[in-house]
């Protein structure tokens, strides 16, 4: 039954209150009609203030940190293999040390995310990577680059778990999917502009005395450093930052949005929070989903190129090819959005794309006609859209802010370690082997993400009966305004699914 349809009937109280899927509920029956209907004017307009200073700035990082990091995918096809005299598996390493550097940096950068301001410390690490992606361009044998990708990858980490946490902290968790999507969906537009400008650059053969691929990397590491400048001066970090000129109506809308996105800032390191994630199923579940999604995305990040290449086609229209993925990339994502948007079903609408991705690895495995093989290209690149809802559920779903970073922090070593590892599963053309190990992966996915709807689906019943049974629930709830409590602790708390 979807969430918004489950009645609750207060006890003590002559109005009948009805759970619509949002958080406000709870602290009072007045909110059901403000937000069942349209937001009020005030409330439009901060949340259209957010956007503009906020969006533009993490939507460019995002299409940045994927153009950067895929850059060896489009020299690839160029003369970096040659010119570095990779043998064996060594480009294939090349793309997985990346995520070493991923995997070193989460520890460290858990603790700064807790005690630093956000702006701030985007804006360093982006041109740090900037200058790294720059330095890259001038490595001439295996270990220099390798060196150097180590690097990109350890100041790029910091990014995913940043931007998530901003969008937690800023919007309601019904506005959090469409924002956690608009920035994802950069990813695809990332892959769609890639391979327009590998192609583009591709061209650019000894200018200055210089390679095309070498030129991908210095003027791409040029950007992200200016961008990353923009970041620091530009981007806030806190929903009352002096850049959003609050007037009084607004500081108090402020306040009534941290209770929906349950997210209140602190500096204190909570061991029981963490303690308490650790103990459930659905973040494991989470976890070992993130880690089997992400094998399929090492390899097809820095293979893509290849891929098409495998197919017959000559190495530029390979290149063009793969903008072909990230429009479909793109249009995943937003079926996701509108769907989620539409039935108020994160996990549900997760696995039915994950279908269309089983079901493009099965073409690209089973039928040899090219044109095949490339809608079956196509379609498995779904998983994009399913990981970003995977993501836009956590961020929904765990309160406290320990927690909260504790929760995506983790995340991201099972994505490191699944981007580490999935670059090594492709072998050679046609890459059959690996193909086949994500198929399964891709299967069991879909069970993990059931089991975590179920037992969320669970604690729901519980709390929904409680509450039906429990006078002055609104009033409880009131108590936990200001408070970084867990989604465990809040008992309160509804998960959407």
């Amino acid at each position: 039954m979807p969430q918004h349809q489950i009645p609750v009937e207060m006890a003590s109280s002559e109005q009948k209150w009805q759970y619509s899927g949002n958080r406000d509920d709870f602290y009072s029956v007045s909110s059901d009609a403000i937000h069942e209907t349209d937001y009020s004017s005030e409330e439009k307009a901060l949340v259209r203030k957010i956007d503009w200073l906020i969006l533009p700035i993490i939507c460019s990082l995002d299409f940045l940190q994927f153009l950067d990091k895929s850059t060896i995918n489009y020299a690839s096809l160029m003369t970096f293999k040659e010119d570095l005299h990779l043998t064996g598996n060594q480009f294939s390493l090349l793309g997985s040390i990346f995520y070493l550097g991923y995997l070193v940096f989460q520890l460290p950068n858990n603790y700064l995310l807790q005690k630093v301001s956000i702006g701030r410390y985007i804006g360093i690490l982006v041109v740090l990577w900037g200058a790294v992606l720059i330095c890259t361009a001038f490595g001439t044998n295996f270990s220099q680059v390798a060196g150097m990708r180590f690097l990109l990858g350890f100041f790029e980490a910091g990014i995913y778990p940043s931007l998530t946490l901003l969008v937690s902290t800023f919007y309601r968790r019904s506005e959090q999917v469409a924002r956690l999507g608009a920035f994802w969906l950069c990813n695809g537009f990332a892959l769609f502009a890639g391979g327009l400008i590998g192609y583009g650059i591709g061209h650019m053969v000894n200018v200055g005395g210089l390679k095309a691929w070498q030129w991908i990397m210095i003027l791409l590491g040029a950007i992200t450093v200016l961008m990353g400048v923009i970041s620091f001066f530009f981007l806030i970090d806190s929903p009352k930052a002096a850049a959003l000129k609050l007037n009084a109506e607004q500081e108090i809308l402020v306040e009534e949005r941290t209770r929906d996105n349950a997210v209140v800032r602190t500096n204190e390191l909570k061991k029981d929070q963490i303690w308490e994630a650790v103990k459930e199923i659905r973040f494991w579940c989470f976890g070992i989903a993130c880690f089997l999604i992400n094998l399929q995305n090492g390899a097809m990040t820095i293979y893509n190129g290849q891929i098409t290449s495998s197919f017959g086609f000559p190495q530029l229209e390979s290149m063009l090819l793969t903008a072909g993925a990230g429009g479909s990339t793109i249009l995943f994502i937003v079926i996701g959005i509108v769907c989620v948007q539409r039935y108020q079903q994160t996990i549900y609408t997760a696995c039915g794309l994950m279908g269309c991705n089983i079901v493009g690895m099965i073409l690209l495995l089973v039928i040899p006609k090219t044109q095949v093989k490339l809608i079956g290209f196509y379609l498995a690149w779904s998983y994009c859209a399913v990981y970003v809802l995977l993501i836009t559920s956590i961020s929904n779903n765990v309160s406290g802010y320990t927690k909260k970073i504790f929760y995506n922090g983790v995340l991201m070593v099972f994505y490191t370690l699944g981007n580490f590892v999935g670059p090594l599963m492709m072998g050679t053309a046609p890459y059959v082997p690996g193909m086949i190990g994500f198929l399964v992966c891709n299967c069991v996915v879909v069970v993990l993400l059931l089991v975590a709807r179920w037992r969320m689906l669970l604690v729901n019943k519980r709390r929904l009966l409680l509450l039906a049974h429990t006078s002055g629930a609104s009033m409880a709830a009131n108590s936990y305004v200001q408070d970084d409590i867990s989604d465990e602790q809040d008992q309160n708390f509804i998960y959407l699914l």
